[in-house]
């Protein structure tokens, strides 16, 4: 066996393990994929009413203040459970009855409690966002968030 590594060598061991870890890489988007797809998506389908839902909270960026499955900001509650703390998620029209009964309720007006501002959205745009946090809530989040109050 030789002592020394020799030009041909190095580039073998180069390309091999370029070629190694490519396999690798694919292999690994591959399983993410399938698990993905098959395993922590919802258990419901994405309907029209769901990905309204998520466009009107896009659109009025509730982001900004709550946060979904841990992600977003902090200022307001974690809303990737309510549905399933408000006792509502096998129940679409009860989601929508308390998500509306909450948005028009807002802002209380009691002082030094922070407040969520007065949106005006039409009732198929509470129906949606009511659709899509039953959506998300059935994600299967791999026990996010560590509690049930979020």
């Amino acid at each position: 066996m030789a002592e020394f590594l020799t030009k041909s060598r190095a580039r073998n061991i180069f390309y091999g393990g370029s070629i190694f870890f490519v396999v690798v890489f694919v292999g690994m988007t591959v399983h993410s994929h399938r698990y993905v797809v098959q395993t922590s998506t919802a258990g419901m389908a994405l309907s029209k009413e769901v990905i309204h839902g998520k466009h009107v909270w896009e659109e009025h960026s509730c982001i900004n203040c709550h946060s979904l499955h841990g992600e977003g900001a902090y200022f307001a509650p974690e809303v990737g459970n309510v549905m399933t703390r408000w006792g509502v998620l096998d129940d679409p029209e009860g989601a929508f009855e308390i998500l509306e009964g909450w948005i028009e309720a807002q802002p209380s007006g009691i002082e030094g409690r922070r407040q969520m501002p007065a949106y005006d959205l039409t009732e198929e745009d509470i129906r949606g966002l009511a659709e899509f946090l039953r959506w998300a809530d059935q994600t299967d989040t791999q026990g996010w968030p560590p509690n049930d109050a979020g």
